[in-house]
Formats: C-alpha cells, sequence, structure tokens
C-alpha cells in the first residue's frame, strides 16, 4: 500500500502528485471508466457465446465454472484501473511511455474477447488461434506495463502481477479450446 503520508522511502516515488483531490479523484473515475468500458465491450462479445457455442465446447479439465469468471475479471480490472491512476498522479518524466505501454495492453485485452467469443461461430478454431496471438502479446504487452510502472510507483506494478498471472493462466485455457474445437 502506498504510504499514507505521500512519501515513499523508494526514490521514484518520493515525489508527491501535484494534483488537487477533485483532480485526482477524477482520474481515478477516468482510469476506472475505461477500464470497466473495456469489462463491458468484451461482455457484450461474450454474453450470448458463453450460453453459445462455449457451452458444448471442450473445455481444459482446469476450467474454472462460468461464475468465478466475473469477480476475477472486477477485481483485475479495478487493479489495473488503480495502478494507471498511481502512475499518473506520479507525473514523472515516464509517466507518459508507461501510460502508453497500459493503454495498449488494454486494447490488447479488448481485442481478445470477440476473437475467441465472438468469431469462433464464424471462423471456427482459427479464431482461437487468433485470440491465443492475441493473448500471448497481451502478456508480453502486461509485463511492459509493469515494467514501466514499478520504477514510478511499487505498488502500480504490484498491482498488476494478478493480472499477468490470470493472463497466463487464461492463456492455457485458449490452447486447451484451440486444440480440442
Amino acid at each position: 500500500m502506498e504510504p499514507t503520508t505521500g512519501q515513499s522511502t523508494l526514490p521514484s516515488e518520493r515525489k508527491s502528485s501535484p494534483y488537487r483531490p477533485a483532480v485526482q479523484v477524477a482520474g481515478l473515475a477516468g482510469f476506472l471508466v475505461a477500464s470497466f468500458l473495456v469489462a463491458g465491450l468484451g461482455g457484450l462479445a461474450s454474453t450470448s457465446n458463453v450460453d453459445g457455442w462455449y457451452a458444448t465446447a471442450e473445455k481444459a479439465p482446469w476450467t474454472p465454472p462460468n461464475f468465478v469468471f466475473g469477480p476475477v475479471w472486477t477485481v483485475l480490472y479495478t487493479a489495473m484501473a488503480v495502478a494507471a491512476w498511481l502512475v499518473w498522479r506520479k507525473r514523472t518524466g515516464r509517466t507518459r511511455p508507461a501510460l502508453i505501454a497500459y493503454a495498449i495492453q488494454l486494447v490488447l485485452n479488448l481485442a481478445w474477447t470477440p476473437m475467441f467469443f465472438g468469431l469462433y461461430p464464424t471462423l471456427g478454431t482459427p479464431a482461437l488461434w487468433l485470440a491465443l496471438v492475441i493473448i500471448l502479446a497481451l502478456i508480453v504487452a502486461v509485463v511492459v506495463t509493469i515494467l514501466y510502472f514499478g520504477p514510478i510507483s511499487r505498488t502500480a506494478g504490484l498491482l498488476l502481477l494478478p493480472y499477468v498471472a490470470w493472463l497466463v493462466y487464461a492463456s492455457t485455457l485458449n490452447v486447451w479450446a484451440a486444440i480440442n474445437n
């Protein structure tokens, strides 16, 4: 957790935010809206297909029940937004490239769901293989984002670790689906 004094023992975190509290709250709200917009758009692409083709698809034996995905993604999207906000409020020379990396991973995140769930009925198994390429690129993008975030805010970098772990896990589900469907 960030120290309550606004100061940190890490040199890269010693600079306090130049933003007023109202601007900081608005910034956090903006990052939350961006994350949940991606989540919502992904949901539009997956909702009918989770009960459609995916319900009868061959799934990896380690696939969790469908009800697990919503809460996990809610926590991950919230952590992603908070991490980006922590970096945004630092306003260092590294902030802009870090947030660009964050935006790239967010776009890749948004691209995976329609590819995996939405295009399978049209393209079949090739859609699952293309989704695998996207999720592997997403993993790389999140690792790069962590590497950018960490020196700016250790907490921000740490907040993204469960996300990258979940993506690695999700990629194993994607591989299984691509091989077996």
